[in-house]
C-alpha cells in the first residue's frame, strides 16, 4: 500500500526534504506532511544578499522570508536548516540572466534556478540528508506511469499552474520530486494556512524576478557589468535608421511603448540585434511567429525525441507563461529541435521558454521543452 506521497512506507519512516521559501505555499506543504506523520525537515536557501531585499514585499528566499520560514518550522515542530547557496545562484543564475540580456535575449531566471538549484544542488543535499523525497510548494502535479516513472502534469488551478517553469525537470529528479499543491486551489492552501495558525497565512506571493529588488532589470545588468551596455541604431524593418538607443538591454520583443520614435504609425520592437547593436522595430503584423528553434531541450515523453523525424508530433505548446497552450507540430531530426505553431504566435522571442504539452487540455502532460533559440516570421516559415 502507498502512503500520499506514492512510496511504499510508513510515513513515520519516511523521510521528507521540504523546500521553505519562507511563502505561504511551501509553508503549508511542510505543515500537511508533519501532520501526516512524515519525518519532515524544513531547508531554506538563502540565494542573494538579503540585507537589500529583507523588506521587499514579494520577494524569496532572502531576509525576511529565512525569518518566516525558521518560524514556520519552529511552530509546526520540525527541524530547519538555512543553506548558503549564494554563490551558486550567482553564477548559475544571476551571471547567466546577465549573459543572456547582452546577448539581446529575453532569459527567464526561475526556469534556471529550478534546473540548477532546487532540483540539482537541493535534491541532491536532500540524498545526503537521507531523504525519500523533496517536496516544494509548487503548483504542478506529479503523476505515476504504468512503468513506474512519474510524469509532470498542469495544475488543477490554472491561475497557479507553474508548469511553464519547471519543463526542464529531467526524469530522474521526477522520481524524488513531490508537489502536494498540485490537485489544490490557491484559496484552500490559505485556508489549510489559516488552519494551522500559521504566520505567513495572508503573506503576498513572490513576484517577479526575486534578485531584482528595486529598479529594472536593466539597472541590474549595468550594475554587474559596467561598461558592457552600447548603444546602437533603431532600425526599421525595411532598413532606415529611425533613431538611436542607449543599449538593447532596455527592450524586449514585442515592446511598443518608450520607443522615442515619432513616426506616424505604431511600431514594435521585432528584433534585436546584439551583433549590430540594433533595435529593429516594425508594425505589429512583423511580430507573428510561426516556425521556432529550440535548443537545450528536456524531454519527458515516451518515445525518443529523434524519432519524430520531419512527419513530427501533434502537441500544444506554450511561449511565455501568461499564454495557454497552442497546438503546433513538434519535429526533430536529431541536429534539430523545430515546433510550428498553427497559428501565430506575437512577441516570441529568444531566450524565453518554448514548453510542449500532450495537449491544450487543463490537466495535460508536460512533454519537455527548450529555451528558444530562433524564431520565423510568419510569412518566412510559409515560404519555407
Amino acid at each position: 500500500m502507498l502512503n500520499s506521497l506514492d512510496l511504499p512506507t510508513d510515513p513515520s519512516k519516511t523521510r521528507v526534504v521540504v523546500a521553505m521559501s519562507g511563502g505561504v505555499d511551501s509553508s503549508v506543504v511542510a505543515a500537511l506532511l508533519k501532520r501526516e506523520g512524515y519525518d519532515v525537515l524544513g531547508i531554506t536557501l538563502q540565494l542573494y544578499d538579503h540585507g537589500a531585499a529583507a523588506h521587499r514585499k514579494g520577494a524569496c528566499c532572502a531576509g525576511q522570508d529565512i525569518y518566516d520560514a525558521r518560524r514556520v518550522a519552529e511552530a509546526i515542530g520540525i527541524p530547519h536548516y538555512v543553506l548558503d547557496y549564494e554563490a551558486r545562484f550567482r553564477e548559475a543564475v544571476i551571471d547567466r540572466f546577465t549573459q543572456s540580456y547582452l546577448a539581446g535575449e529575453t532569459p527567464i531566471p526561475c526556469v534556471e534556478c529550478n534546473r540548477s538549484i532546487k532540483f540539482r544542488d537541493l535534491l541532491e543535499t536532500a540524498r545526503e540528508l537521507g531523504a525519500d523525497v523533496l517536496a516544494t510548494g509548487h503548483y504542478v502535479a506529479s503523476r505515476a506511469l504504468p512503468d513506474g516513472r512519474r510524469a509532470l502534469h498542469r495544475a488543477a488551478d490554472p491561475d497557479r499552474d507553474q508548469s511553464y517553469f519547471l519543463y526542464a525537470t529531467t526524469p530522474e529528479q521526477l522520481d524524488l520530486l513531490r508537489f502536494p499543491l498540485g490537485e489544490l486551489p490557491k484559496e484552500k492552501t490559505r485556508e489549510l494556512a489559516r488552519e494551522f495558525g500559521l504566520t505567513v497565512a495572508e503573506k503576498a506571493d513572490s513576484q517577479d524576478i526575486c534578485f531584482v529588488t528595486q529598479g529594472r532589470y536593466s539597472d541590474v545588468i549595468e550594475r554587474l557589468k559596467p561598461g558592457a551596455v552600447q548603444g546602437g541604431e533603431i532600425v526599421h524593418v525595411d532598413g532606415r535608421v529611425l533613431g538611436r538607443h542607449e543599449g538593447i538591454i532596455h527592450y524586449t520583443v514585442g515592446q511598443r511603448k518608450g520607443l522615442g520614435l515619432s513616426v506616424g504609425e505604431p511600431l514594435y520592437v521585432v528584433r534585436l540585434d546584439a551583433k549590430e547593436a540594433r533595435v529593429v522595430v516594425g508594425p505589429r503584423d512583423a511580430l507573428a511567429t510561426r516556425l521556432i528553434r529550440m535548443t537545450d531541450v528536456n524531454w519527458l515523453g515516451d518515445v525518443p525525441l529523434e524519432t519524430l523525424g520531419d512527419k513530427g508530433m501533434e502537441v500544444a505548446v506554450r511561449v511565455r507563461s501568461t499564454r495557454e497552450p497552442r497546438p503546433a507540430l513538434l519535429r526533430s531530426t536529431g541536429t534539430h529541435t523545430t515546433v510550428e505553431l498553427l497559428s501565430a504566435e506575437d512577441g516570441v522571442s529568444p531566450g524565453q521558454a518554448c514548453v510542449i504539452y500532450e495537449s491544450d487540455a487543463p490537466r495535460a502532460r508536460v512533454l519537455g521543452g527548450g529555451t528558444i533559440a530562433r524564431t520565423l516570421a510568419e510569412a518566412a516559415s510559409a515560404a519555407a
